[in-house]
């Protein structure tokens, strides 16, 4: 079985481990580096991402997570999607540049306009994707494969190791996202 990290330093991990066990795998919360290094895969939770970056480097992770992501799977939901990318803008901050995406943060607006809809899947089937405060990816480089998308704009992607989702899929109960993710690590 093998063991995916949940960040837990910031955003709904809890629902990221429960449905990390409800796909077959095993879920531990990662706060330390030797935490991390233990781990098959990485889930970057929602959030605020300016937050997680600065308790990433609190916790001194920055580097460790770098370092990770360029030898094993990490799967960035929302703010994880922003870590993620190779350029965020609105505003710019840094980034991991693991997956070769242009994010532009709370693209869809604030809390407000955040929705719940119902996606079709380019390899078929359909599924629900929430939005929260989500940000839109703007452009994805020739080596990213789109998996879905919501109004035209990609909403889950991926690339080499890693996948990112602008919607939240550990508030539904749909199992897919997860259950993708654990594909990836082998």
């Amino acid at each position: 079985m093998k063991t995916v990290g949940i960040l837990a330093l910031q955003g709904d991990f809890e629902a990221h481990a429960k449905a990390i066990e409800e796909a077959g795998g095993h879920a531990v919360e990662v706060r330390t580096r030797e935490e991390m290094d233990a781990c098959d895969g990485l889930i970057l939770p929602g959030g605020e991402s300016s937050t997680m970056l600065k308790l990433l480097e609190y916790e001194n992770l920055t580097e460790p997570l770098r370092a990770f992501g360029a030898k094993k799977p990490i799967y960035g939901t929302c703010a994880g999607a922003i870590l993620l990318a190779k350029e965020v803008t609105h505003p710019a901050q840094f980034s991991f540049g693991l997956m070769d995406i242009a994010v532009e943060r709370n693209g869809y607006g604030r809390q407000i306009d955040s929705r719940i809809v119902k996606l079709p899947m380019k390899d078929g089937g359909e599924f629900e994707a929430v939005f929260i405060r989500a940000p839109i990816i703007r452009s994805v480089g020739p080596g990213v494969r789109v998996v879905a998308e919501y109004n035209g704009d990609p909403v889950w992607v991926e690339q080499g190791l890693h996948m990112a989702t602008t919607f939240h899929p550990e508030l539904t109960r749909d199992g897919r996202a997860h259950r993708r993710f654990l594909e990836r690590l082998g």
